[in-house]
C-alpha cells in the first residue's frame, strides 16, 4: 500500500469517526491554506473560474470566489469520506433534487434515464441518494493508478449501492452494459463536463473550445432513454441538484449519427454552462479544461 492509498484509507476510517463540526473546520482551514499558497491545481481552478465569470469581475471579488471554491472542494472530500458511515435516512436528508419526479417516472416506466453531471457539488452524495431512494443506478469510474486506489473507490461507491463499471478492462465494454441497464430501467449518471482525449466531442463552452465525452448523447440516441443535465451545488445544510430536460434529441432527418451526437453534446455543454454560471464556486475543476490551455501540473484524481 503506497502513501496515496494510505491517505484515502485514513480518510475513510478516521474522518468519519470524528465530530462533523471539528472535521469541517479542519477541512475549511486546509482549503484556506491552499488558497494562500496557490500553485498547481489552485492556479488551474483560478484560470478556469476566470473564464466562467469573465474579465470584468474585480480581482478582490474574484479572489474571494476562488477561496469559496476551494472550501467547496474541501467540503466534497470531507463529506465523501463520511458518507459510508451515514444511515439511509441521513443520506436522504443530505441531498435534494429538483426534478425528482422526472426520474421517478422514468424508472417506473422502465425506460431508464441518462443524467449528465458536471464535476460540481457532491456527485457521490447524489449517487448515494439515488440508491437510497430505491432506484437502480449504474455508472462508470476512471481506472485510477495505482490499482489499489481504484479498488478503494470502487468499494466505496459500491458500498453506497451503486454499480460501478471501469472505463476499460471490464468483462464487457462499459457502453454495452450501460445500454442494457438503461433498457432495464436504471438511472445512468455520467460525469461529462471534461474529456480531452482524442475521442471527445469538440464544443463551445464559455466562449472557447473544449472536448466533452460523447457517452451521454450516444446512449440517449441508441436507447431512446431521456437525457437530463444536472446543475449541482451546495446549500449550507445539504448538497443540491436540479435537472434540466429531457433535452430535445435530434432525429434521423437532422443528419448522420455523428452529427447528431455533436449537436446533442453541444446542448449538454450549454446546459452545463448555465448551471455552472449560477454556482461557479461549486464547480470543482482543478484540471486543464480548454484546448488552448497548457497541460496541467496537477491531476485532480478521484473525481
Amino acid at each position: 500500500m503506497n502513501l496515496t492509498e494510505l491517505g484515502y484509507v485514513a480518510g475513510w476510517r478516521v474522518i468519519r469517526a470524528l465530530p462533523r463540526p471539528l472535521v469541517a473546520a479542519a477541512f475549511r482551514a486546509g482549503a484556506d491554506r491552499t488558497h494562500r499558497r496557490g500553485g498547481g491545481g489552485t492556479d488551474r481552478l483560478r484560470a478556469n473560474l476566470r473564464r466562467v465569470v469573465g474579465p470584468d469581475l474585480p480581482e478582490a471579488e474574484f479572489d474571494a470566489l476562488v477561496r469559496r471554491a476551494l472550501r467547496s472542494y474541501a467540503r466534497y472530500w470531507m463529506e465523501a469520506f463520511r458518507l459510508p458511515a451515514l444511515s439511509r435516512e441521513q443520506i436522504l436528508a443530505g441531498f435534494r433534487l429538483d426534478g425528482e419526479e422526472l426520474l421517478a417516472a422514468d424508472v417506473a416506466a422502465g425506460r431508464g434515464a441518462v443524467v449528465a453531471l458536471p464535476h460540481a457539488g457532491n456527485w457521490d452524495a447524489a449517487g448515494a441518494w439515488v440508491a437510497a431512494t430505491g432506484w437502480p443506478i449504474t455508472t462508470v469510474a476512471e481506472r485510477l493508478k495505482p490499482e489499489g486506489v481504484y479498488e478503494r473507490f470502487l468499494a466505496f461507491r459500491q458500498s453506497l449501492g451503486m454499480e460501478i463499471l471501469p472505463t476499460h478492462g471490464g468483462a464487457r465494454p462499459a457502453f454495452d452494459v450501460l445500454v442494457d441497464r438503461l433498457r432495464a430501467g436504471a438511472v445512468v449518471p455520467l460525469l461529462a463536463d471534461r474529456d480531452l482525449s482524442a475521442r471527445g466531442i469538440e464544443v463551445d463552452f464559455f466562449g472557447a473550445r473544449t472536448r466533452m465525452p460523447a457517452g451521454p448523447a450516444l446512449l440517449a440516441l441508441r436507447t431512446g432513454a431521456p437525457l437530463y443535465v444536472a446543475s449541482m451545488w451546495y446549500e449550507p445544510d445539504a448538497a443540491h441538484a436540479a435537472l434540466e430536460g429531457p433535452l430535445p434529441v435530434p432525429g434521423p432527418d437532422e443528419g448522420p449519427l455523428d452529427q447528431r451526437v455533436r449537436m446533442l453534446t453541444q446542448r449538454v455543454a450549454d446546459a452545463f454552462a448555465a448551471g455552472i454560471a449560477r454556482h461557479p464556486e461549486d464547480w470543482h475543476m482543478l484540471q486543464r479544461m480548454w484546448l488552448d490551455q497548457r497541460s496541467p501540473t496537477v491531476a485532480n484524481k478521484g473525481r
